[in-house]
């Protein structure tokens, strides 16, 4: 049965999450809201919604179960509190939050509440990705090593209208492009116990060179190029690399290293893709079979419905966002502190979705 949503913040990713709701066996949006009302009204006219409402009277519907909460990153943890403490379940785009401690409080709240908080990003339970967790526990390459994520850019004030908020603190290439390579890696692998990292801030202006604001500049409030070396609490060791300040693009994003072989995988800000074995002295390529190989956001907040009718754990969970949270804090805090860090969290590594059980999710 689809259950009543109420999206907030009807900003560029809002169209994704008003599409889909519409694919997923157990959502639809009952209403939207943004402080830009006419921002939400083009939105609602275009995908069908309902109703558009301020911030407020979403919160207090009392037909809508779960809240999306797409504000900017600074909202998240007051938004989605807020939605917690109206009795709604709440799923926030990535960072689950800026501060540690807002995300602490979110998650105890509603813990305390018998409600569900999830987050972005549930890439990892697209096809790509669960075809390499299928891949990694038949043992395709004996033991896993290492690996080594990156995520290589120029910075997306060349083609995001309103890039602002990208330079500020809890953003930047780590908060923004980080939860993708590091979720992706908690969820094959397992969570982090230490990081060692460095940053920095290269330029301390940007130029959008896309849409009004095209030519304005941008202060650089947050670092733009960040390393890190993580250790997992399974042994694996591996290197992260978030940048906006290079130049090249073309290399891998995140590759495993094996006692027998070597996987690439897809690129982890997607749900398809192919992943690659280097076995044997040869490449294969073996394509997902998966059910969910287009753009599939959304698909964490429909296991966290199911999930929680089923009264057993989702996936995209907010305990798991909050160990990405603490990792990026860490890696952050060691370059200021110039030492290792060691994690507090823990989560269990997430159930896989299997191939059947996402073609189940889709009307």
């Amino acid at each position: 049965m689809k259950q009543a949503i109420g999206i907030i913040g009807a900003g560029n990713i809002s169209s994704i999450y008003l599409e889909n709701a519409a694919r997923f066996h157990n959502t639809r949006v009952q209403a939207i809201a943004d402080l830009n009302l006419d921002r939400a009204r083009a939105q609602a006219e275009k995908y069908g919604v309902p109703e558009v409402l301020s911030v407020e009277e979403l919160l207090n519907h009392p037909d809508i179960v779960a809240v999306v909460n797409l504000t900017i990153p600074a909202a998240h943890a007051d938004i989605a509190l807020q939605a917690v403490r109206a009795g709604k379940h709440v799923y926030n785009e990535k960072p689950l939050s800026i501060r540690l401690e807002e995300a602490q409080q979110l998650l105890h709240e509603a813990t305390e509440r018998g409600l569900r908080v999830g987050c972005a990003p549930d890439t990892f339970l697209g096809g790509g990705l669960q075809n390499a967790r299928k891949l990694l526990d038949e043992g395709a390459i004996g033991e896993v090593i290492g690996f080594h994520a990156a995520m290589l850019s120029r910075g997306p004030e060349r083609w995001h209208p309103d890039p602002e908020f990208f330079y500020q603190p809890g953003a930047g290439p780590l908060f923004d492009m980080g939860p993708y390579y590091l979720t992706a890696i908690a969820a094959l692998l397992g969570p982090v116990a230490s990081v060692s990292g460095f940053s920095r801030a290269s330029f301390p202006e940007r130029t959008i060179g896309n849409g009004a604001k095209q030519g304005q500049s941008i202060q650089v409030n947050t670092p733009t190029h960040v390393t890190a070396s993580l250790q997992l609490h399974s042994g694996v060791i591996g290197t992260l690399t978030t940048s906006f300040d290079t130049h090249w693009d073309k290399y891998d994003t995140l590759v495993l290293y094996g006692s027998e072989g070597t996987l690439v995988l897809p690129d982890p800000n997607s749900f398809g893709g192919v992943t690659r074995l280097w076995k044997d002295g040869q490449w294969t390529e073996i394509q997902p079979e998966h059910g969910l190989t287009q753009n599939s956001r959304g698909v964490g907040l429909s296991d966290m419905l199911e999930a929680h009718a089923a009264q057993r754990s989702h996936r995209a969970s907010g305990e798991l966002a909050y160990h990405v949270l603490e990792t990026m804090h860490a890696i952050l805090n060691s370059s200021e502190k110039r030492c290792a860090i060691a994690l507090t969290s823990a989560p269990e590594r997430p159930e896989s979705l299997t191939i059947d059980q996402s073609k189940g999710m889709l009307d």
